[in-house]
């Protein structure tokens, strides 16, 4: 896939721990919700209080690719937390309202800032864009050396944020969900992979390397606790199998 469209407007907020009126994003999943569709500037709802900020700085853990994980245990007590709800309807649903991607400084936007720290041995041109490197996908175990073959995942979906509390955000939350590069929201993965998510949940998408279940699991239930959605109960039956996975 080509290098996707940018968003230039604004500086960021430094960090989502200073409050959420700007930080990281990707895309949310694949058919349906293809990656890096520039955003719109919605008037919104009322802002819902900001996200926690995640253990260890918004840095990759051992054993993890994604920043702002938790150990299972936490994983689990969080989970249980969750609020289990029906899924909210897609009326006024748009992917302009989750404006992507941002500009992080540099002539860099939220899709460079992920491939670049999600690759191995990335060089960047003057214009930030990614044009060597090695990535390897979470979900697939799919390894590439062309950036143009990655998407940016969000974790949560988009459309699926949406549907469980994202509906009721300002415009400034959806941005800063959509760019969220402290807690573990934004991945780069093959192409193929993000759009076979789409916009589903894990009860009815799961990465078809089960090695990646431990993370997904956790990272899912850090993202939804975070900012306060819901979940159904097969979303969270199918959360607490790939959780499982960890052992304890």
């Amino acid at each position: 896939m080509g290098r996707q469209i940018r968003v230039r407007g604004g500086a960021l907020a430094v960090a989502l721990v200073l409050g959420l009126s700007g930080c990281a994003g990707s895309t949310g999943g694949a058919a349906g919700e293809p990656d890096g569709k520039a955003g719109g500037k919605p008037s919104g709802k009322a802002s819902a209080p900001a996200p926690s900020a995640p253990a260890g700085g918004g840095k990759p853990a051992a054993g993890d690719v994604l920043p702002g994980m938790v150990t299972a245990a936490v994983a689990r007590t969080r989970l249980a937390g969750l609020k289990v709800a029906k899924p909210g309807t897609m009326a006024g649903y748009s992917r302009d309202k989750f404006t992507h991607w941002a500009e992080q400084g540099n002539k860099c936007d939220t899709r460079e800032v992920v491939l670049k720290r999600d690759g191995s041995g990335v060089t960047q041109d003057a214009e930030c864009r990614a044009v060597s490197g090695s990535w390897k996908s979470l979900y697939d175990g799919s390894a590439t050396t062309d950036a143009g073959k990655l998407d940016i995942d969000h974790m949560v979906p988009l459309a699926e944020a949406w549907r469980s509390g994202a509906a009721g955000w300002d415009a400034a939350r959806r941005k800063a969900f959509a760019n969220d590069l402290t807690h573990p929201q934004l991945l780069a993965v093959s192409a193929a992979s993000n759009r076979s998510k789409g916009d589903q949940s894990p009860d009815l998408w799961q990465p078809t390397d089960k090695s990646s279940w431990c993370q997904y699991g956790r990272a899912w239930t850090v993202v939804k606790s975070d900012y306060g959605l819901t979940v159904t109960e097969p979303e969270r039956a199918m959360l607490t199998t790939m959780i499982d996975t960890c052992g304890r």
